[in-house]
């Protein structure tokens, strides 16, 4: 959900309702004036880097508090850590110390996890996986380490947004990431394993309906994962103007490149990102080690313009998505998942949204509100 667009008021209005509301670990003292006016200066200095992660920390804890304030004891508050953060194991910590009920861990085999939540075994441990053989690789390895997924989220690269999992563009496309081959697939590696009812299945991607939710269970899923269609409801943390940003983006808007990362991602065609586009060759080709990065913090593990790595995207996802988070389109980067979103350009309350999933409410019998 990138930076700042599913915190505390998102994750625990789906609480509320009974769900697993989903915090996006990364930068969150942006959506804390104090925190972020006290630390958006520091560059050069020697302790810029302690100081800002140490503000992070401290953001990521108010709003794991803040959501489960607004659950009230219903459902369940989750914190999204990115493996590929070069901090991962301080913010495990952090979520765990803050009380979340449950870690998801995306972006990278997160391998150590049962280790660094040995102290918490009551909460959740929830990998995002988008094959077979990587949830063979995760369960294999954690049951060296005394414990088992406690549910296993199986994303489809060709229907997800932000950062995909597959190696490269050409994979997105690849027949072993659908839902009718991958979910069988680990199902029948659950059964060889003796494990078959221990470890629930979470599809995500391009989930937007009922009836996409039946079909998914039918095959053997126990819950889906949106992430689009939440990130546009009123109660997300995001500024209206980013809400409108994805709401109002035809799949013709939609562009899949390589990522800062170097993962394959999906994102809304913008002004930024069409000039980064056109200029992206002439940038890897000046690809340089630490040339043009002026973060005094490593989000990333690796980054390809900090690392001078031109196999890699030449930009600063966190200063990007940023802006975004402002709804600043002539800046920002708009992650978004492939399928239509179930009020089209509407942007409605979570409320509406989950009665829609569960079919209780029809989109077309919404009036259209003057502010959306």
């Amino acid at each position: 959900m990138g930076v700042g667009v599913s915190a505390g008021g998102l994750a625990g209005a789906v609480a509320r309702l009974g769900a697993m509301g989903t915090i996006s670990s990364v930068d969150l003292r942006r959506l804390h004036p104090d925190l972020y006016e006290a630390t958006r200066h520091l560059d050069k200095e020697p302790d810029a880097r302690d100081r800002i992660d140490a503000a992070n920390l401290q953001a990521l804890d108010r709003e794991v508090r803040r959501a489960k304030g607004i659950a009230r004891g219903h459902g369940l508050v989750a914190v999204n850590v990115m493996k590929a953060l070069s901090g991962y194991e301080e913010y495990v910590h952090q979520s765990l110390a803050s009380g979340a009920d449950a870690i998801v861990v995306g972006a990278g085999l997160p391998l150590n996890l049962p280790d660094l939540a040995r102290e918490h075994p009551r909460t959740a441990l929830v990998p995002i996986l988008s094959d077979a053989r990587g949830v063979q690789l995760v369960v294999r390895k954690w049951e060296k380490r005394g414990r088992l997924p406690d549910a296993i989220i199986i994303e489809h690269p060709r229907l997800a947004g932000g950062h995909l999992g597959a190696s490269k563009l050409t994979d997105l496309a690849d027949a072993r990431f659908d839902f009718d081959v991958v979910i069988p697939q680990v199902l029948d590696f659950f059964r060889q394993a003796g494990i078959e009812h221990e470890i629930p299945l979470i599809a995500a991607g391009g989930i937007g309906c009922r009836d996409d939710i039946l079909r998914l269970q039918a095959q053997g899923v126990a819950a889906v994962q949106l992430g689009t269609a939440f990130a546009v409801t009123r109660e997300c943390d995001a500024d209206l103007a980013f809400k409108r940003v994805l709401a109002g983006a035809r799949q013709e808007d939609l562009v899949e490149f390589v990522s800062v990362a170097g993962l394959p991602a999906r994102a809304v065609r913008t002004p930024w990102l069409d000039k980064y586009l056109r200029l992206e060759g002439r940038l890897k080709l000046a690809a340089h080690p630490k040339r043009y990065c002026n973060m005094a913090f490593d989000c990333l593990a690796r980054c390809g313009l900090r690392d001078g790595d031109p196999s890699m995207g030449q930009f600063c996802i966190d200063q990007q998505l940023g802006h975004a988070l402002e709804g600043d389109v002539q800046r920002g980067l708009f992650f978004r998942g492939a399928g239509k979103l179930p009020f089209g350009g509407q942007i409605r309350p979570v409320l509406e949204l989950m009665q829609w999933l569960l079919g209780s409410l029809t989109p077309a019998g919404l009036q259209p509100e003057r502010t959306t």
